[in-house]
């Protein structure tokens, strides 16, 4: 699949970006093969989860039917954090090599809740992130692949805040086609737009422009 055919792709709900959520999944589940006991129990770019915890996370959004997520969310009547972190739990595992067992297990499922596909693309790169980032760990994503995801986010508050975010902003990458908004600028790599639409302010660091003091502002109220 080229790039333009990443960025068109709108066709089969999503069915096109299914070989790219794999190939994400599959890229961070060898940038983390032979992580020590210290790495894993380092802390995430998520408050108050682990790079443990977070790779947990993205496992137990490939193992929710919309039948199971239903179920979970009426279990935890309707508390969508206290879902979260039940899912998270049940793929936790007893050690960090089964926590890991259990995502490389995950990496071709084509399960997912009731989220469109570009959401868990969305996931599993941004988490991906909260995981490498701290570890000192860099993917170069496929530009296509990050231009997809940008343009999902800049038009969408489902799931996680972004479009709010970026209003009165303008974002324009300086590796990839994407641009997005009016305003103050806001440019850098595809990959950081994604992470600070996302709320991540560490990742402003690389970005340049008028707009980003208040794009960090935003994401420290995240």
């Amino acid at each position: 699949m080229t790039d333009e055919d990443v960025i068109v792709d709108q066709g089969r709900g999503g069915a096109g970006l299914w070989p790219l959520v794999e190939a994400e999944r599959a890229a961070l589940a060898a940038d983390l093969a032979g992580l020590d006991d210290e790495g894993w129990a380092t802390p995430s770019l998520c408050e108050g989860l682990t790079v443990r915890e977070v790779l947990a996370h993205i496992t137990a959004s490939a193992r929710l039917s919309p039948v199971r997520w239903m179920a979970g969310v009426i279990r935890c009547r309707f508390d969508f954090d206290r879902m979260v972190a039940m899912r998270l739990a049940e793929q936790l595992g007893a050690t960090p090599a089964g926590t890991l067992e259990r995502f490389r297990r995950a990496v071709p499922s084509r399960t997912k809740p009731p989220v469109p596909v570009v959401a868990l693309l969305g996931e599993v790169i941004v988490h991906g992130e909260d995981i490498r980032r701290p570890l000192g760990l860099r993917r170069d994503h496929p530009i296509g692949t990050l231009t997809h995801v940008a343009a999902h986010y800049q038009g969408s508050d489902m799931v996680v805040l972004a479009k709010g975010r970026i209003g009165g902003l303008r974002l324009v990458a300086d590796d990839g086609p994407f641009t997005s908004g009016s305003g103050a600028l806001v440019s850098g790599p595809t990959i950081s737009l994604v992470m600070a639409m996302t709320g991540r302010a560490a990742y402003c660091d690389d970005l340049t422009g008028d707009g980003v003091a208040v794009l960090r502002e935003r994401c420290a109220g995240a």
